[in-house]
């Protein structure tokens, strides 16, 4: 029959090509079984040579090197309702507070623009930059367009960033991970820490196949390869970058640090540092003060593997939208990384180049064998259900050597699984280890598909590097809340009836020089301190109370230190309900407060005071005292006592002292020498210093010395004196009390 003929020829033809894919698949697991090896060899080394001398560096030692100043970098093409959520996260998780994100939005995204106003308005440590050019293009661009950005804040702010940091809106940081890089960064040029996926439901294979392949890839491959070939390829996201890093990749690229054409740009950092010989580092840290997982001790879990300072985030769940993710990435790092880097003369980085490439064919044989295997059971199913049917030697038989390499690849996949089992259990509990066996056929499936998708674009556009960048839509974690931009504090003066619509134009065209506006509307009598103080709270959306700085508690003064009050202009109030309530004349930002709570080791919340209130506090009971005078408050009590001022003037007086008080800080914002943002980054650093305010903006560049006397000479003329105030007393009323 013709048909046994061409059945015959067929079963003839899958053993030649059962032959070939044994062989490779041989290769590939032999490939793999090397860096299982490597990786367990060195681990029980290090286990009995290297830590059974030295300890593991505790978490402690993250605190000792002073904070740096950080800039992450976020892109964001049409990433509405997103940055949000990573700006709330951060501020109210990250253990830092030198650090600014820079998000890269687009000019035709107004959508996301408007989101990161909202951000910026409640965040002064988040900026938004709008990228040159219509969206949406790669990554790469929108980082080298928020770089720039980068560079002229750190002019305009007098500030240099230590560590530039990879991130994508949607990431969810942990509490420790600037710590992590401040502690390295003098010393490291590309710092990376693991990527460890969410979870989703049980079923969904999807997005959980992401969490087996970063499990594996971060817990072990990527570990041996640092170990190996010194050379670590960034995840494009928990990468920090040394200063030294960033210039030396502007100088290659004449002014541009990431290949625009690249889709992995992330991958190609790696390889062009590696080649200028600077230090690259995987780090796996864990933070062993608590258990960051809700299940505790969850069946094969590893308390040290499950606490690692890491970033975590949502990946696609939709095939159509994990298949063109990865797409993306096999074209970057494969056909545009050859094209690129080709090979290098260092043969340990070139073999492990070729395990980054070897996947534009494992892909597809892998795929290939389960419908090799697929073939075979249902071949088998026919012969079991139609007993009579014509029987045919099997394809394996009459090949010793053949079965040696079928047996090799059945020890090697067992191998595999196992290792595989491992290390998603490491991390996630024994479940979702068992349930990576069978996520590995759709893992399969997904590889052959992204791959199938990169060679057509490839195909179509006749270069890999002319194929257009593809975004991925991510989910964040709901955190509850809603972000809320600040309204305009002179809207809400004016639609609360505190001053006319004319008043408020006629104080902005004759606002008094140094003075912003609400204190130059003070000064002139056009508001009072109270209703300045009530708009500026309901603007935070906090409570506004009057504060006499002269009654404060010695016992609270004494549970806030002189150098946090100083830095952030607060002054303790009360403990109510075991929370301690600071007192501040402007908004504190959720960064700062989150920093004072972990400084202070208590819960705090703060309230508004009249203006003034908190300065004068601050000069009482913190600083020295300023040009000799003594505590105004006494004097004005004294000073009635002796008859010279009228006794219920005496309020009055210490209300209208206090209000006319300026800072020095509000001087040089108001004079345009610096503006907030700025400012709030040099207390950062000026916190470290033993300098006065004014010595420390001279030695950083900021100011001249003879710029500093003038503002000096201007703050004076511009807040009373007690003495001054005895004078109008005198002049009006008499020393005596008795009107002229």
């Amino acid at each position: 029959m013709r048909w046994l003929d061409a059945f015959t020829s067929y079963l003839y033809g899958l053993s030649v090509i059962v032959t070939v894919i044994a062989v490779m698949i041989l290769i590939s697991s032999l490939d793999d079984f090397f860096i299982d090896s490597v990786y367990w060899i060195r681990r029980l080394w290090r286990s009995l040579f290297v830590y059974y001398t030295c300890e593991h560096t505790h978490y402690h030692e993250l605190y000792r090197p002073a904070e740096r100043p950080l800039a992450i970098m976020v892109p964001a093409w049409k990433e509405t309702g997103v940055i949000g959520h990573m700006a709330e996260l951060a501020a109210t998780t990250l253990d830092y507070e030198n650090y600014h994100i820079f998000v890269g939005t687009y000019p035709n995204d107004p959508d996301t623009q408007a989101d990161v106003d909202e951000v910026c308005a409640r965040f002064p440590n988040v900026h938004k930059v709008v990228c040159a050019r219509p969206g949406p293009t790669s990554k790469a661009d929108c980082l080298n367009n928020v770089l720039d950005a980068i560079m002229q804040f750190e002019r305009r702010a007098h500030v240099t960033f230590e560590g530039f940091i990879l991130h994508d809106s949607e990431d969810v940081v942990c509490e420790h991970e600037l710590r992590l890089f401040n502690y390295l960064v003098h010393r490291k040029d590309l710092i990376q820490i693991p990527v460890y996926p969410f979870e989703r439901q049980w079923n969904n294979f999807t997005s959980l196949h992401y969490l087996d392949e970063f499990a594996e890839l971060h817990g072990k491959d990527i570990p041996v390869r640092e170990a190996l070939a010194g050379q670590v390829p960034s995840a494009g996201v928990g990468t920090c970058f040394s200063r030294r890093a960033i210039l030396a990749l502007i100088e290659d690229g004449n002014g541009i640090a990431f290949d625009a054409q690249s889709l992995t740009e992330d991958y190609d950092i790696g390889l062009r540092l590696k080649e200028r010989g600077m230090a690259e580092i995987f780090v796996r840290f864990p933070v062993l003060r608590y258990q960051r997982h809700p299940k505790r001790g969850q069946l094969g879990q590893s308390r040290r593997e499950a606490n690692v300072v890491c970033v975590r985030e949502y990946f696609p769940d939709r095939l159509a939208t994990a298949v063109r993710q990865k797409s993306r990435w096999i074209i970057g790092i494969v056909y545009q990384g050859y094209r690129t880097h080709g090979w290098k003369r260092n043969l340990v980085l070139n073999y492990f180049l070729w395990r980054d490439r070897k996947g534009a064919i494992n892909n597809f044989v892998s795929f290939a064998a389960m419908l090799i295997m697929a073939q075979l059971v249902l071949i088998g199913l026919l012969q079991v259900v139609w007993p009579d049917a014509p029987r045919f030697m099997s394809i394996f038989e009459g090949r010793p050597w053949f079965d040696a390499v079928l047996i090799a690849n059945i020890s090697l996949m067992g191998n595999r699984m196992l290792q595989r089992i491992i290390f998603v259990s490491s991390y996630y509990g024994a479940k979702q280890g068992l349930l990576s066996i069978p996520r590995l056929l759709w893992g399969n499936l997904i590889n052959f598909m992204a791959n199938w998708r990169a060679i057509s674009q490839i195909i179509r556009t006749g270069d890999p590097r002319r194929v257009a960048w593809d975004k991925t839509t991510h989910d964040f974690p709901s955190i509850g809340g809603e972000n809320r931009a600040k309204h305009s504090l002179d809207e809400m003066l004016v639609a609360n009836g505190a001053i006319s619509e004319a008043e408020l134009h006629d104080a902005q065209l004759h606002r008094i020089d140094g003075l912003q506006l609400g204190s130059s509307m003070i000064h002139e009598g056009r508001i009072t301190a109270e209703e300045l103080a009530l708009q500026t709270a309901a603007q935070i959306g906090v409570a506004c109370e009057s504060v006499d700085p002269s009654r404060l508690s010695r016992e609270l003064l004494n549970t806030v230190p002189r150098q946090i009050a100083l830095h952030y202009a607060v002054v303790p109030l009360r403990v109510d309900a075991g929370m301690l309530v600071l007192a501040s004349e402007s908004y504190i930002d959720p960064v700062s407060l989150a920093a004072i709570a972990r400084q202070l080791e208590r819960r705090v919340r703060y309230v508004i005071a009249h203006k003034g209130q908190v300065t004068v506090g601050l000069r009482l009971w913190y600083a020295q005292v300023r040009d000799g005078e003594r505590d105004p408050h006494r004097l004005l009590v004294a000073a009635a006592d002796k008859g010279l001022i009228r006794r219920d003037r005496v309020s009055l007086l210490w209300n209208d002292y206090m209000s006319r008080q300026v800072m020095l800080g509000e001087i040089l914002v108001a004079q345009g020498l610096l503006d907030e943002v700025a400012f709030k980054a040099l207390l950062l650093s000026y916190a470290r210093s033993e300098q006065r305010l004014g010595e420390f903006l001279i030695d950083q560049g900021v100011i001249s010395p003879e710029t500093l006397n003038r503002l000096l000479k201007l703050q004076a003329s511009l807040q009373p004196s007690v003495a001054s105030l005895f004078e109008q007393e005198w002049a009006t009323f008499g020393p005596v009390g008795r009107a002229s």
